[in-house]
């Protein structure tokens, strides 16, 4: 399976903001965001002049990176959310919030997506009481997205739980700290969408 291996440290700088993909590293003064607030590279401190079609650009690859998500299967996404009924901007965000890794980070099972994909690749959660280890399975309204039985004792999944307890998730997910497990309440509406993406220059940017 393709993924990046590189810094993603680099991605927030070349973004210009904190794309959280370390998790609670980002909050803390080792955050390179905050250490060097300029675009990685030789040039990177230079002022440009960014053009429509790089700032469509620019609002594509942040959302890619605050997902995990590579060019094939971000379009496929794309083109998916413009065969649905509404707007495809909203409708875009509404499948990548509808991801498996990211309710399960949403929940507070995992500090950052990225760990929340290990995770689920590891085999430590289920839906609707079976094992799912597809990061990218897409969730559905009513479906319970629970932490494995035999899971619960690794010392990492006890941390996470007792992190869970004390986050709020989402108005559209619940959560059981008691059982460890989140239901999928309702599909989210785009202003409980906190991800800083403006989506109508993503969908511009694949209507060219």
């Amino acid at each position: 399976m393709a993924k990046y291996t590189g810094s993603v440290c680099r991605l927030c700088r070349r973004e210009g903001l904190k794309l959280f993909l370390k998790g609670d590293r980002c909050y803390t003064p080792k955050c390179s965001v905050d250490r060097r607030a300029y675009a990685p590279g030789e040039h990177g401190q230079r002022r440009r002049k960014v053009s429509e079609y790089g700032l469509q650009l620019r609002e594509k690859q942040k959302a890619r990176r605050i997902y995990g998500i590579l060019e094939k299967q971000f379009r496929r996404y794309y083109e998916k959310a413009e065969r649905q009924p509404g707007v495809a901007g909203e409708n875009l965000l509404r499948l990548l919030e509808r991801r498996l890794d990211n309710v399960v980070h949403r929940l507070g099972l995992g500090a950052s997506r990225n760990e929340a994909r290990q995770l689920i690749r590891h085999g430590h959660f289920t839906v609707n009481g079976r094992k799912v280890n597809i990061p990218s399975y897409l969730i559905k309204v009513g479906d319970v997205i629970a932490v494995r039985s035999k899971s619960k004792e690794s010392p990492r999944i006890k941390e996470l739980m007792e992190r869970a307890a004390d986050h709020t998730p989402p108005e559209w997910l619940e959560y059981e700290a008691d059982q460890a497990r989140g239901r999928v309440s309702a599909l989210p509406e785009r202003e409980q969408i906190d991800s800083p993406v403006q989506e109508r220059l993503i969908i511009e940017l694949y209507s060219r």
